[in-house]
C-alpha cells in the first residue's frame, strides 16, 4: 500500500509547491487516489486524452467559451507544460541540494493525484530520494556520500520520464520543438522558483539547471542573454491561443514576445521572481 509521507529533504518543501513531494516504499502497493504516471504513455487506456480533455474544458472556462472553441493541440501543449514543471522542479531541487535521486526513475516509480490547478501531489520512491546521514545539504559544493553528478541526473531525468512524456504528447499534433521547448522553460521555471524562495540556493540552482539546459535534447529550445543570463525559450507553448481571437497574453519567455514588443506574464529570467503562472 503507499503510503505518503513528508519528503525526508525539508529543505525542498520550503522552495515550494512545485519542489515539493510525498514518498513511498519503492514496492508498496498502488492504492488509490494515487496513480502511476506511465498510465498517460500506455496506448489505448485514455488517461493521457482524458487529461488533455480536462485542461482544454479548463482553458475554455477561464476565458468563458466552449470547449471546442480551444484547439486540442494548444490543450495538449498547456497539459504537457504542466506536467513536466511538476516532474522536474523536484528533481532540479534533489539535484541542488542533494545530488539526487540514486538512481534513475521511471514514469514507474513516480505517483500522481491528478487534480487540474497547481502544482498536484506527487510521490516519490523513498529509497531513491532519501539524503544519506552524511550528505546533509550540498547547497553546490559536490557530490556527497550515495550522490550523483548533475550531469548524470539531467541525462536520467531527460532521456527517460521526461523523454517518455514528450513522445506521448507529440501525438496530439504538437511539435516536438514545441514540447521540448516546455521542458527548457520548466527547468527556466524551476530555477526561478528556487531562486526566489531561498535566495542562498539561487548559484547551485542556477549552476544544476544550466547543465539540464546544456543537455542534447535541450540545447537548441532556448537562448541565455550574454550580459544577464535571462531565459527566453525559441518555441512557444500555445498559451496565448486559448483566448478568444488567439489574443491571449504571451508569456515573458516566449520567442513571440519579442514581436509585441516583451509585455509577456512573467520573465521567468533567474532573476525574476514567477513561474510563469504556471
Amino acid at each position: 500500500m503507499t503510503q505518503p509521507a513528508a519528503a525526508p529533504t525539508p529543505h525542498l518543501a520550503a522552495l515550494g509547491p512545485f519542489c515539493a513531494f510525498e514518498t513511498h516504499a519503492e514496492v508498496s502497493e498502488l492504492t488509490p487516489p494515487w496513480r502511476k504516471l506511465s498510465e498517460l504513455t500506455e496506448a489505448g487506456n485514455g488517461a493521457l486524452r482524458e487529461r488533455v480533455a480536462s485542461v482544454r474544458a479548463s482553458l475554455a472556462a477561464n476565458y468563458g467559451r466552449p470547449s471546442e472553441a480551444v484547439e486540442y493541440r494548444v490543450a495538449a501543449s498547456v497539459a504537457h507544460l504542466g506536467l513536466v514543471a511538476r516532474v522536474i522542479s523536484p528533481a532540479l531541487g534533489l539535484a541542488t541540494l542533494h545530488g539526487l535521486p540514486s538512481r534513475p526513475l521511471t514514469l514507474d516509480d513516480l505517483r500522481w493525484g491528478s487534480a487540474l490547478g497547481g502544482a498536484f501531489r506527487l510521490s516519490l520512491p523513498r529509497e531513491a530520494v532519501t539524503p544519506a546521514a552524511a550528505d546533509g545539504v550540498r547547497q553546490g559544493s559536490g557530490a556527497g556520500r550515495g550522490t550523483r553528478p548533475a550531469s548524470a541526473l539531467a541525462d536520467d531525468l531527460l532521456a527517460g520520464p521526461v523523454h517518455d512524456l514528450v513522445a506521448a504528447f507529440a501525438a496530439f499534433s504538437v511539435s516536438r520543438h514545441i514540447l521540448w521547448g516546455n521542458v527548457a522553460s520548466a527547468v527556466n521555471g524551476a530555477a526561478t522558483g528556487i531562486a526566489a524562495a531561498a535566495p542562498s540556493l539561487a548559484r547551485p540552482a542556477r549552476a544544476t539547471a544550466l547543465t539540464f539546459l546544456q543537455h542534447p535534447h535541450l540545447r537548441n529550445t532556448h537562448t541565455l542573454a550574454p550580459h544577464n543570463a535571462r531565459f527566453a525559450r525559441r518555441s512557444c507553448c500555445l498559451l496565448y491561443r486559448a483566448a478568444p481571437d488567439a489574443a491571449g497574453a504571451l508569456c515573458g519567455d516566449c520567442v513571440l514576445s519579442h514581436g509585441r514588443g516583451g509585455g509577456g506574464r512573467s520573465g521567468r529570467g533567474w532573476g525574476s521572481d514567477g513561474r510563469g503562472g504556471r
